[in-house]
Parts: structure tokens; sequence; C-alpha cells
């Protein structure tokens, strides 16, 4: 899940303060930048990458992308494999960054009469991983922090659309989530069709025992990987197996047309970001995030310049290519593989045509 929100203060003590102890060994250190340098963990460093004007309340923001609850708890339940899960989690964040980067960041430009959303860049990125929640379960995620004055501009973004952007991008992050799990451990992840994120070979006991659901937000504390890891392994004494749901038996190669046509009911007019959300969300078993937004722009070649809060749409028919779909089968998911298929129906209309 990606959440945002708005910082209104340079105190950013909260972030360097945390050395991310239940995570020692697994990464180098809880900071890291996406772009531009420091000490991540001086307070000054980190500070500056809250750019903003001098009447600007908002000073930036911090991006909150956490792993499904499944991923999470494979950290506790595989540490052998721990490091890898979280290089695959910062690995997604930084390609979800790329896509708000390209689509999000713009700045509005009100001369001459006329909106426009001109594109900007963040000058630095900070980013700073945890692995557990108030209440010391299993919970990978990381803060990211920008600045609310893209580089070389005079105005502040348009926090709209970096908001209005938000869903495709956490559809991003867990598409290659789920991507890199499969490929870098020996643990396979996939989504259902009500949006569920489950692991191959994991019971969802577990998934009730660290359920992450709480009366109280509980208070912050900064947990020592021996103390977290004795921790878990008590928690894994209330352990109830409740059985495993089985994945789907379909091709992992192809988009999964019932869940990208459900993404967007509801629209009668659908957006770029829409679009990739929905193909985001509708790859099973997870794909790259360039992949994706390379496949949408082959596939809806109309919107391949749109950004920002205003960008151009279609109508939902012609979203979800239907007809063609029938025609031909689902789509592939790799876009190399879109022109083969754009060719089966003129395959079969020659076949067609030398059988009469």
């Amino acid at each position: 899940m990606l959440r945002i929100f708005s910082r209104r203060s340079s105190d950013v003590s909260y972030f360097t303060d945390d050395h991310a102890l239940e995570l020692e060994g697994m990464v180098d250190g809880p900071g890291w930048w996406l772009r531009g340098d420091g000490d991540t963990r001086r307070e000054r460093d980190v500070a500056e990458v809250l750019v903003h004007t001098n009447r600007a309340s908002v000073l930036g923001y911090d991006l909150i992308f956490a792993a499904p609850r499944a991923v999470s708890i494979l950290v506790a339940l595989d540490p052998p494999s721990a490091g890898a899960l979280l290089e695959a989690h910062r690995s997604s964040v930084a390609s979800s960054m790329d896509y708000l980067e390209q689509r999000a960041l713009v700045v509005r430009d009100r001369r001459a009469g006329a909106d426009r959303d001109e594109p900007g860049r963040w000058e630095s990125v900070v980013s700073f991983t945890h692995g557990v929640n108030r209440h010391g379960e299993p919970h990978v995620h990381d803060h990211v922090l920008v600045g609310a004055r893209p580089e070389h501009a005079t105005t502040v973004l348009d926090a709209r659309s970096l908001y209005v952007h938000a869903r495709a991008a956490d559809a991003l992050y867990r598409s290659s989530l789920r991507q890199l799990v499969a490929q870098e451990t020996p643990w396979v992840t996939w989504r259902s069709f009500h949006g569920v994120e489950h692991v191959i070979g994991v019971d969802e006991g577990y998934r009730a025992l660290w359920g992450g659901h709480f009366d109280d937000r509980g208070e912050k504390r900064h947990w020592r990987r021996e103390e977290i890891v004795a921790r878990w392994r008590d928690d894994v004494d209330r352990f109830e197996v409740t059985g495993e749901v089985p994945p789907p038996t379909r091709d992992r190669a192809s988009v999964d047309e019932h869940v990208f046509g459900s993404a967007l009911e509801g629209s009668r007019e659908i957006t770029r970001r829409q679009l990739v959300g929905a193909w985001a969300e509708a790859a099973t078993y997870g794909e790259g995030a360039q992949e994706i937004t390379r496949s949408i722009d082959t596939l809806y070649p109309a919107l391949r310049d749109s950004r920002g809060v205003r960008e151009a749409s279609i109508g939902l028919s012609e979203a979800r290519m239907i007809r063609l779909v029938r025609e031909r089968g689902p789509r592939p998911l790799a876009s190399e593989d879109l022109e083969r298929w754009a060719q089966r129906s003129r395959e079969r209309s020659v076949g067609y045509e030398r059988s009469r």
C-alpha cells in the first residue's frame, strides 16, 4: 500500500533516530538515496531534501510504501531469504518512484490564460527502510522523502497530481515486487481477483497471527535484532493452521482480463494512469514497472504523453478491447509479444479466406 503525507516541518529526527536494528545485517543501513547523497544519520543532510518555496506551508512529502502482509511475513519466517526480499522491496520502491516522477511530478503553468502541466524532477530523494510496525509485527515498509519544489522550478509541485497517480504507483510497486520475489527468492507471490497478495506454500494462519489490526496505534519502539527474532519466535507458538489459498491455474505470461476489466468498471472515460494500474493489478504473478508502462504505450499510443491531473482519456470499450480479446485471446504481459498478439486476427482472416 502507498500512502502519501505532506510534511510541514523540517524535523526529520523520526527517520534519523530510528536505525532499524530489527533489520541489522540484512540491509546496509535503513537510509538509502534514490537520488543525491549525504549521511542519512544526520538530520541536516536529510532535511535538505525538503526543498520548498518561501511561501509554501508544505515543505515536502512522505511517501510510505508498505509491502503486502504476506511478503512482510516471509522476513520473519525465512531469515536466509530476508536480505533478497528487502532488496526486491527497495527495487520496487525505486521503480514506482520513477513512475511518479515521470507522470505525477508536474508544476502548473498558468501563463496565457491556460493551465498547462509542466514536467518536473526531484533534486534529491532519500528513503528509510523498516521491518516492523509499532506492535512488533513483521511489516516491511519505506518512508520516501521528497521536496515540495521540483528542481529548477519557481513554484511547488501540483499535489493533486501526486495523489491521483498514487493508486497506479502502488499497483506498479506491488507488481514489481511479485516478480522480483519469484526471481530472487525461493518464494512465489500472487494476487487474487479480490486484490489480496498470497505466497505459495505459506499457510494463511500466519496472516491471522500477524494481522496488523489493533485498537491502539502503539508506541514507537526500537527493537534490536535479537529481541524481534525472539518476539517472532514466541508469536509462532500461537500459530494455528488455517490452510493455504490455492493459486489460479492460468497462463502466467498473460493478463488476467477479468481483473483488468473490473479495475476499470465505474468509469466512462479512462486515463493512462487507470490503465497502468489495471494492467499491474491484472499481472497475477507480477511484471516489471517499465515493462508494464511500455505495454500500455504500445496498446494505447494516443495516451503516451499523458501526465498530471488532466490526462487525456479514452472510452471504456476502447480501453477494455473486449472484441479484440475475444478474437485473439488474453493479451500477453510482455510488450515484445503484443505484436504477435496483434497479428493473430490477421492470420485467422487469411486462413479463413484460403479455406473458402
